[in-house]
């Protein structure tokens, strides 16, 4: 039988990334970031590292070996490496590498092909299975000319918003092991937040990039669909991008540029290396559509992004969005549970003969099940949120981003969201949780997390900007901008110092 390579990025589709130094000045810039004679370290970004790898100052290898003695002090206390490829790694930082980033260590998730690692899924299913080539987009981030260290962890099939799969165990927060790194990406983030990589591969389907991004303290830049390079476009509601989890803007932007190829009327973007200019109508929209309830702390932050960008000259206008949150979400859910499904229906043939329990885990098959008991709605669902693209960018009209929280309240604790748990009570748990960021999956929208506030007890809140389709370029500008008002490059968690 020939067994299937099932990609998280089909099954949503189907059923279901030399720049300029950061754009503030020198004097409050860290000196982390732009320290040209640097030793290789744990807080410089992916743009700095390859400028001295070009320029000789540091080899790759020299990064290589830092960044691998980092993951191997750090990285037993994160658990967010799925396979490491280390001797593979060492042997590529010895190559002549081109690219924008050619030289710089990182990681690939384990929902995409890098041809001859493994490649779990973040599935029981799938132990022992070795890509014979590259995915689509990671090929581009090989012709960028990165050092692999291994794959990073992800919960099976990228399923739900919490890194706990029962194929590698629960991934953990840097800045509080005892909490949740987010998810689909959260071993990318987890590593990327432990300073073993200034720069990680992730991709978003419901909030993927982003969620972890603001679990972990990082920059989450979710680009528009058909903005950068990919498979060709399967299904119905494509909702599904790859891009990174990074410690700075310029190195989302500059990966951004390298990994472009737009399509379906989108225009490039470049690499954009400056703050915005204009000032911007933020319409600030801080309650969750579906009902959920934001904690205390993500609520007083929010409120303190929406007064940073009142500081900077924007016009913050108070909104709602107007949309039938509840719908919304089951209609999404559905989606979500066709491409459990599937993916479920390929890891059996892929394990034939093993019992479904064996090989997938509890919310995998649950969502399963959901599909199956609503499939007669699934046509009707697939027209209703096709029509709400629309129906997002209508929204523009009056007012250029939407300011919400990323997620609603702070990292759960481990445990909160297992994939083990009650079916219903995991669901109810996952989606009060992820509440604002599918809207922009659906509607193919760019949408970033900013690491702009942190609670007093050191723990990051997400800040979540979105725009239209093709507004990726905008974001980053504004990104930019608020990174040189407010700093994070110089937080790190305690496991990285």
């Amino acid at each position: 039988m020939k067994k299937s390579n099932p990609t998280r990025r089909h099954i949503l589709r189907g059923g279901a990334a030399t720049a300029a130094f950061l754009p503030f000045s020198a004097a409050c810039a860290p000196a982390q970031v732009l320290g040209a004679s640097s030793p290789p370290s744990g807080t410089m970004d992916g743009v700095r590292m390859a400028e001295l790898i070009g320029s000789g100052e540091i080899t790759s290898l020299e990064f290589t070996e830092a960044a691998i003695a980092r993951a191997q002090r750090v990285n037993p206390k994160i658990n967010a490496i799925a396979s490491s490829l280390y001797n593979e790694a060492r042997t590529r930082a010895e190559e002549n590498l081109s690219g924008a980033f050619a030289g710089v260590p990182t990681f690939i998730k384990d929902l995409e092909n890098w041809e001859g690692a493994p490649s779990f899924f973040g599935s029981r299913a799938y132990q022992g299975y070795v890509a014979q080539s590259d995915g689509a987009f990671a090929g581009r981030w090989r012709d960028m000319g990165v050092v692999v260290l291994g794959k990073s962890t992800t919960p099976e099939a990228g399923l739900t918003s919490s890194t706990e799969p029962l194929a590698t165990g629960p991934s953990r927060n840097p800045w509080d092991l005892d909490r949740m790194p987010g998810g689909s990406s959260g071993g990318a983030a987890a590593l990327t937040a432990a300073r073993i990589v200034p720069f990680a591969h992730a991709s978003d389907g419901g909030g993927s990039i982003r969620i972890p991004a603001a679990c972990c303290g990082l920059f989450g830049l979710k680009p528009s669909r058909g903005a950068l390079a990919g498979p060709p476009p399967r299904g119905p509601v494509e909702i599904s991008v790859n891009h990174a989890v990074t410690l700075t803007v310029r190195d989302s932007a500059a990966l951004f540029a390298a990994a472009e190829a737009p399509r379906d009327g989108l225009r490039p973007t470049g690499n954009i290396t400056q703050p915005i200019s204009r000032r911007l109508k933020i319409a600030f929209a801080p309650e969750p559509i579906n009902g959920a309830t934001l904690d205390s702390e993500t609520r007083a932050a929010i409120e303190k992004s929406a007064e940073l960008c009142r500081s900077l000259g924007h016009e913050v206008i108070d909104w709602t969005m107007p949309v039938d949150g509840r719908r919304f979400q089951d209609e999404f859910l559905l989606l979500w549970a066709a491409g459990a499904a599937e993916f479920a229906e390929q890891a059996m043939a892929y394990a034939p003969g093993r019992a479904p329990e064996e090989i997938l885990e509890p919310w995998t098959l649950g969502l399963a099940r959901d599909f199956a008991a609503n499939k007669d709605k699934f046509e009707a669902a697939i027209a209703w949120l096709q029509a709400f693209e629309g129906e997002y960018h209508s929204w523009f009209e009056n007012f250029d981003v939407i300011l919400t929280p990323t997620v609603s309240t702070l990292p759960p604790a481990i445990g909160y969201q297992a994939p083990t748990g009650p079916y219903e009570e995991i669901r109810q748990r996952v989606t009060d949780f992820a509440a604002f960021t599918a809207p922009m999956n659906v509607a193919g929208a760019a949408s970033m997390s900013v690491p702009v506030q942190w609670t007093d007890g050191g723990l990051p809140v997400g800040s979540l900007f979105s725009g239209r389709r093709g507004d990726d370029g905008l974001l980053l500008a504004l990104a930019y901008e608020l990174e040189a008002a407010q700093p994070w490059i110089g937080r790190k968690p305690a496991i990285a110092i």
